[in-house]
């Protein structure tokens, strides 16, 4: 006889920089932009054969060109299960007279966002606010994002990178909110973000350490899931546990993607593809 411990409270796709445009690949790169239609077709008909509360793209769902939108989200119209999006770097390289567009083409009212799910509270981030490409042209976030940038050249920082960004200081305000309206809600906290922060790698998002202390800080958040680094990478710092996921743009016929299991002591990650399968440890709550 089975009982609720048998099953996870509850299970969710994740899909990590398909960086679709109908181009040719970046062969030194490993990047098969025109590919990702099929491989994100693939990961869809594995998600439609799991019983998923969702599923999540951490961002960069195009390459370039706002066209490109055209192509790559009728593909999600198949998919059986509610479905969310972050935004990456790349789904900015569009037309400058674009720009504000994206979030709405994509079907999100507002950039960062949060839904509770099981007891558990999904904190979705738009890291890409402060920075050099995705503000409208003159925008104030663009010069704080230049001076953001000379700075952590001038420190020698090695995420200082015009490809990275960060939320504003309003963002990061609302996201204290949002951990803390978790805690008082007696619900755990998975933060997404496209940009990594742990472990130190060039691709980090550009406020990296005051994310890390404010997860670190917060025994109610579990784990801070994202892309952007198309390697993948893992660490834990106390306890919580940033995760990195492969981008499935690269590599020719290679397909990466996930299904994540919430388990009341643990998070299992079962990888496809490139993705590595992970047992994620539960630190205990607040």
């Amino acid at each position: 006889m089975t009982s609720l411990s048998d099953f996870p409270l509850l299970r969710f796709g994740i899909v990590a920089d398909p960086q679709y445009a109908a181009r040719e690949p970046h062969v030194g790169m490993d990047r098969h932009y025109a590919k990702s239609l099929a491989k994100l077709a693939e990961a869809i008909e594995v998600f439609n054969g799991e019983d998923l509360s969702f599923v999540i793209t951490l961002g960069d769902i195009i390459d370039r060109d706002f066209e490109s939108f055209d192509d790559i989200l009728p593909v999600y119209d198949s998919l059986e299960h509610e479905n969310f999006f972050l935004l990456g770097n790349h789904d900015f390289s569009v037309a400058p007279d674009r720009l504000e567009e994206v979030a709405k083409r994509v079907g999100l009212s507002s950039s960062y966002y949060s839904f509770v799910r099981s007891g558990w509270r999904f904190i979705a981030l738009n890291g890409n606010e402060v920075s050099t490409f995705a503000p409208p042209q003159g925008h104030p976030h663009r010069a704080v994002a230049a001076r953001k940038l000379a700075d952590l050249r001038a420190s020698g920082a090695i995420n200082a990178q015009d490809w990275n960004a960060m939320p504003s200081d309003e963002q990061f305000a609302w996201l204290s909110e949002e951990i803390s309206a978790a805690a008082a809600a007696g619900e755990r906290v998975i933060v997404m973000n496209h940009y990594p922060v742990y472990p130190p790698n060039e691709h980090d998002s550009w406020d990296r350490e005051r994310i890390i202390a404010l997860l670190t800080a917060n025994q109610q958040v579990a784990a801070y899931f994202s892309g952007h680094n198309h390697a993948g990478n893992f660490g834990t710092v106390e306890g919580c546990h940033f995760l990195n996921f492969k981008g499935m743009v690269d590599t020719e016929t290679g397909n990466t993607f996930a299904v994540v299991e919430i388990w009341s002591d643990r998070i299992e990650v079962r990888g496809f593809g490139r993705e590595d399968c992970r047992t994620l440890k539960l630190r205990a709550p607040a």
